[in-house]
């Protein structure tokens, strides 16, 4: 992804989870997922039923955001619950705000 070699190792993986956490938010479905979990955890079939799409498009939504490192999964039973990961959104966050400040 990053192709800097000016750019050293560390700062290279922080912005490639930059670049993944907002290729993550850029989806408007996976936005209103965020949103939906921003006060508690949700089990898929109450995340289904707010979206009203397709169980498998919604899982799809759940791994890209679980891949940037965004949410969590909880298993309980046959159900699975989803949550936002805090402190990883903030981290993702933190190193966006320090790229957009030292680019001005």
């Amino acid at each position: 992804m990053v192709k800097n070699n000016c750019v050293s190792k560390k700062k290279k993986k922080d912005l490639e989870g930059v670049i993944d956490f907002l290729k993550a938010l850029s989806d408007g479905t996976r936005l209103q997922i965020l949103c939906l979990l921003r006060k508690e955890e949700k089990c898929v079939c109450e995340i289904i039923g707010f979206l009203n799409l397709p169980q498998n498009l919604v899982s799809h939504h759940l791994k890209v955001l679980r891949d940037a490192g965004l949410v969590e999964a909880r298993k309980s039973g046959v159900q699975v619950f989803y949550k936002i990961k805090d402190a990883d959104v903030q981290k993702h966050i933190n190193h966006l705000q320090k790229l957009i400040t030292k680019s001005e």
